[in-house]
């Protein structure tokens, strides 16, 4: 829904903001320019920085917290911030980590979505959270497409995140991830237990086949997952610029692998799919807080505030916060709505068919920072197939299938300009209710609450507030999931 009145685009946003000189490589690569080419020095100062932030490592002082549905993602979220790096560094990190360590459901083909709090009223958002959106987006003319791919928006919506808030450059994040890929990683929990769903039609695709199957069988838990292609692309980004996934060398790639992937994606699309910064739906919380949601085009936002709703009178009331969620849903994808309207008013019959997978992420700094994302490849592994010579799994596209509901909500009170909690719900049609019990279960100081089957919650919550007390934050992931969150307090 690009061009929706109201709504920003990160290019025109950043035009218009005023930023240092130290930025400007930074947002020259969101915006799609050409940055300067990075020595090995900085591949080498992204893989050093790493290694004091593994667990165990000696942290003196409150530096935040972090949580992913991929575990070794979350460790280096909290190396960022053990270096220095604010909520958005380590939130982006994770994003191109994740893209490396679970590609069923955060490959670069990935769309999605983030909440981002600064406290500072002289800061982007002026005090409130900002919806980062890098919505999927169809091809406009698929053709023959067997399965018409979506556009891969995660490496754009991951450096337009870090553009705008956060404090580093972007070459150390995309290192990160690109050591994962190059030397290989232990196939996660998480990753293994996504590719036993779809090993059997998975394997039709040759490359595929050839990066997730060993001896002839999917690989297992603590096998290696090694990318080297993916390596490659993600050296090309560090290098060259994000803007080259979209109109350089690696689009040009894209567009002509379409004739093996069959994802029916050209260079004109690639183009102009720009994420975009606007205003989160809001709605009241407790005790003098607002709460956050995702805007349109996603339903998941409406489906998440409608839960909240619910929960926020009565914690216990999960069946009647998940039919309002799901009711919620299917009457804003009717279209004709609006979302604000729908919140106020009593939720019309009606559920969601079947949706996919989804993945979040989240971090929070000592300065009281906040990121929580929610992505998806609009399918478990995308459309199964990868685009030859760049390691990149198509998502699929949002024309073909039922998009997720992208779940994920944030507390602040604008009154002391303070963060109060944070959630990303995952598990198809739990995730609402996940995020919102989530969220409620940890601003009261109980993290570790379980949602309703099939909900998973990652949650990073303040108690008494941030800034405030740094001694009541706290972090967790649903124990059923194979996800972790890890800190410092």
């Amino acid at each position: 829904m690009n061009g929706t009145d109201g709504r920003r685009t990160t290019a025109s946003l950043l035009r218009a903001a005023t930023v240092s000189t130290s930025r400007a490589a930074l947002l020259s690569a969101v915006l799609a320019l050409p940055v300067g080419l990075a020595g090995c020095s900085a591949l080498d100062s992204a893989i050093n920085s790493d290694l004091t932030g593994v667990p165990g490592g000696d942290i003196k002082d409150f530096r935040g917290g972090v949580v992913a549905d991929e575990p070794q993602a979350a460790v280096i979220g909290r190396a960022v911030l053990q270096a220095g790096g604010n909520a958005a560094d380590a939130a982006a990190a994770m994003g191109f980590a994740m893209a490396v360590t679970l590609p069923s459901r955060a490959g670069l083909g990935a769309s999605g979505g983030c909440l981002v709090y600064a406290p500072s009223a002289t800061g982007p958002g002026a005090g409130s959270p900002e919806a980062l959106m890098f919505s999927a987006v169809a091809p406009a003319n698929p053709g023959r497409a067997d399965r018409p791919a979506a556009v891969p928006m995660l490496a754009r919506g991951l450096f337009a995140l870090q553009a705008r808030y956060g404090t580093q450059a972007p070459e150390p994040t995309i290192a990160r991830a690109e050591q994962l890929a190059r030397f290989g990683v232990p196939a996660s929990r998480a990753f293994v237990r996504d590719l036993a769903v779809v090993a059997g039609p998975l394997a039709a695709d040759p490359v595929a086949h050839d990066l997730f199957y060993v001896g002839g069988r999917p690989l297992g838990e603590g096998d290696s997952l090694l990318q080297p292609e993916l390596a490659a692309t993600l050296a090309q980004l560090r290098t060259v610029g994000v803007g080259d996934l979209y109109q350089g060398v690696l689009a040009r790639r894209i567009e002509d692998g379409m004739a093996v992937a069959r994802g029916g994606l050209a260079v004109s699309d690639l183009r102009p799919a720009l994420p975009s910064i606007v205003a989160p739906l809001t709605v009241p919380g407790v005790g003098g807080d607002m709460v956050a949601t995702l805007p349109p085009p996603e339903a998941g936002g409406v489906a998440t505030a409608g839960a909240w709703q619910v929960l926020a009178q009565n914690p216990a009331n999960t069946d009647a916060a998940t039919v309002r969620a799901l009711a919620l849903a299917a009457a804003f994808r009717k279209g004709g709505v609006d979302a604000q309207a729908l919140l106020a008013a009593e939720a019309p019959a009606g559920s969601v068919t079947s949706l996919p997978a989804s993945a979040t992420f989240g971090a929070l700094d000592k300065s009281g920072q906040a990121v929580i994302c929610a992505v998806s490849m609009g399918n478990l592994f995308g459309t199964g197939r990868m685009v030859p010579g760049t390691g990149i799994l198509l998502g699929a596209s949002p024309a073909r299938l039922p998009q997720p509901l992208l779940s994920v909500a944030m507390a602040w009170s604008p009154t002391i300009h303070a963060f109060h909690g944070a959630a990303g719900g995952s598990g198809q049609q739990g995730a609402p209710v996940a995020a919102a019990l989530g969220l409620r279960a940890g601003i009261a100081g109980q993290f570790g609450a379980l949602s309703p089957e099939p909900g998973r919650a990652n949650v990073i919550a303040c108690p008494r507030y941030l800034p405030g007390s740094n001694a009541s934050c706290g972090w967790s992931a649903d124990l059923r999931a194979a996800a972790l969150a890890i800190g410092s307090n």
